[in-house]
């Protein structure tokens, strides 16, 4: 039996994304991005994070003045305002 174990060929996503919001509580931009990014990884069945930069001493003091940040597979993909046709096209090249 040679050939790939089917567990390696999940269609339709090449490589397995992931889309991370990088947030604080009470940020009205956070819940613009949020909004964006659950639309934009559902229709693309991409799979997304939230983390809060008051749990997290290493994101504060990195992200802390450009909240919130969106992060495309570990990798800074904008801040503040999320654009949706841009982060569809960063998911889908």
């Amino acid at each position: 039996m040679g050939g790939m174990s089917p567990l390696f060929r999940r269609a339709p996503a090449p490589q397995e994304r992931l889309v991370t919001l990088i947030r604080k509580p009470g940020c009205h931009l956070c819940e613009d991005a949020r909004r964006v990014i659950e639309k934009v990884c559902g229709d693309l069945g991409v799979p997304w994070e939230s983390r809060d930069i008051t749990e997290d001493r290493e994101l504060y003091d990195t992200y802390w003045e450009q909240i919130p940040v969106v992060l495309v597979d570990g990798e800074q993909h904008t801040f503040w305002r999320v654009d949706e046709s841009r982060l569809r096209k960063a998911l889908t090249k």
